[in-house]
């Protein structure tokens, strides 16, 4: 059933269903005031579309004005005339004298805002309507095995659609709109002055590899316990949110930032606050909490919690959450607080719907998926942390590859990016031969001298291995890194001269 099929028309059989919500003469009277003063257009504050209004005629009407605007023509009853002459359904109301007779009387020329405003809070009510209706047939449809759960969070996702503005349904995107999009970030980018067209993670070397991290894309940032994996996605969910604060008090016409959503399964927000101030004020995690700080220390830290004070990061460590409870929380961040990144940590700490039958694969396929689906949805790019097998530790070469990641090669086809980080320092510092003493063999000497030169070399060196990019080439990315406090920074290039990055 269409949602034309809930109209009353007189002398119909449908006549005795309750009509839609709408008001056909206030459009009429919008229209009437665009023809006069095609500047009604220019000012108003309510995106108001075509499709939103709920006369068909009108509908077509509203359409061609705009696209008259668009080639800085005038719209008005004679200027629409040609194209609406063989029109059917114009005929029905008079023929083209109907185009004259909306600029007739001119009142809605007195109140144009709120008759926009009116018309488009009708088509969300319209829209309410359409959804209230499936998810009524969806509920009493028992037929197939279905999820209470997910019936929810279909609704939900409709519900969130509508609160974002997406009335009447979603339309394809004319090649026009796509390609002023991509002329958009083409042009962020070069004023970026480094290439930047997407939001920032805050390291130059990841920006200059990747262009930033772009809306509707899921990257996978993979690795082995004690990599780092969870201090680089803070150090750029705090890079990311401290330059949209920075582009708040600023100005500018480009936000390189956004506000961040991290979910954290494995920590709780107060460890995760810890770590995050503990970087920012670069002290050691173990001497905040234990405590023993210097009073310069004691002033970083006081430095530092007053700038994170105001930042735009919001956490949720929920345990234990569901990939569709995840969604929910996410479209409920985006609708409050407009978060234009969402950091998972971690993918595998996540559970599906329940109907896997057990079979983990699958279950990662569908979270997978899931991240997938809400990148698009919301918009906004999502980075989604990954546990990898064991097989990087039978290897002599430890680097990380995209057969290693763990449980499911869908995340490998879902993603747009994939990312492992990788220290050579961490894998040389568990071959440590015994220190020597007075009593060693001049062997064990070299030996260790060896490794410590070694070592010395390696030290506070990772790097990050693009091994996926839908939008660029791969390659490795050479970082910083801090171990004290667990803060990546871009590095010294001349010191990586290795990677054969200029």
């Amino acid at each position: 059933m269409s949602d034309t099929d809930l109209i009353v028309r007189p002398g119909t059989e449908t006549a005795k269903l309750p009509a839609l919500p709408s008001n056909i003469e206030g459009e009429a009277a919008f229209l009437g005031a665009v023809l006069i003063d095609n500047r009604v257009v220019e000012e108003l504050r309510t995106p108001l579309r075509a499709e939103h209004f709920f006369e068909p005629l009108h509908q077509r009407i509203y359409d061609r004005v705009l696209k008259l605007l668009e080639r800085n023509a005038t719209a008005s009853p004679v200027t629409l005339k040609p194209y609406f002459e063989g029109d059917e359904a114009l005929r029905e109301l008079g023929g083209t004298t109907y185009l004259a007779q909306l600029t007739q009387d001119g009142l809605g020329l007195l109140a144009a805002g709120e008759l926009a405003q009116q018309i488009y809070d009708l088509a969300l009510l319209r829209e309410l309507v359409s959804v209230g209706r499936r998810l009524v047939e969806g509920a009493l449809d028992t037929s197939d095995e279905v999820s209470p759960m997910e019936r929810i969070s279909e609704a939900e996702a409709q519900l969130y659609q509508v609160a974002d503005g997406a009335a009447t349904g979603s339309e394809a995107a004319t090649f026009r709109s796509a390609a002023l999009t991509a002329i958009k970030m083409a042009e962020a980018a070069m004023n970026s002055g480094g290439g930047l067209s997407g939001k920032t993670t805050g390291l130059d070397v990841i920006d200059r590899k990747t262009s930033g991290l772009h809306n509707s894309d899921l990257i996978i940032l993979a690795g082995r316990p004690g990599m780092g994996k969870t201090s680089l996605a803070t150090n750029i969910a705090f890079n990311c949110a401290e330059e949209h604060l920075k582009w708040q008090r600023d100005g500018g016409e480009f936000n390189y930032g956004a506000p961040v959503a991290f979910f954290s399964l494995e920590m709780s927000a107060d460890q995760l606050a810890t770590r995050i101030l503990a970087e920012q004020a670069e002290i050691s995690s173990e001497s905040l909490r234990s405590g023993k700080l210097t009073r310069e220390e004691f002033q970083q830290l006081s430095f530092a919690s007053q700038q994170l004070a105001e930042l735009p990061l919001y956490i949720d460590d929920t345990p234990a959450l569901t990939i569709a409870a995840l969604r929910s929380r996410a479209r409920r961040l985006k609708r409050r607080h407009d978060i234009g990144l969402i950091v998972v940590d971690y993918l595998q700490l996540l559970q599906g719907s329940g109907r896997a039958n057990d079979n983990r694969v699958n279950e990662i396929s569908e979270i997978s998926r899931g991240l997938k689906t809400l990148a698009k949805e919301l918009s906004v790019p999502v980075i989604a942390l990954s546990q990898l097998s064991r097989a990087v530790e039978q290897r002599e070469d430890k680097r990380p590859q995209l057969s290693d990641l763990r449980e499911s090669g869908s995340i490998e086809q879902d993603a747009d990016m994939v990312w492992f980080i990788y220290r050579a320092d961490y894998y040389h510092e568990n071959s440590r031969p015994d220190v020597p003493d007075g009593t060693s063999s001049p062997e064990a000497v070299d030996k260790y001298r060896a490794w410590e030169e070694k070592y010395d070399e390696l030290r506070n060196k990772a790097t990050l291995i693009v091994a996926k990019q839908r939008h660029g080439s791969t390659g490795n990315v050479p970082l910083h890194f801090q171990s004290e406090i667990t803060k990546f920074t871009s590095p010294n290039l001349r010191d990586y001269s290795d990677y054969g990055i200029d």
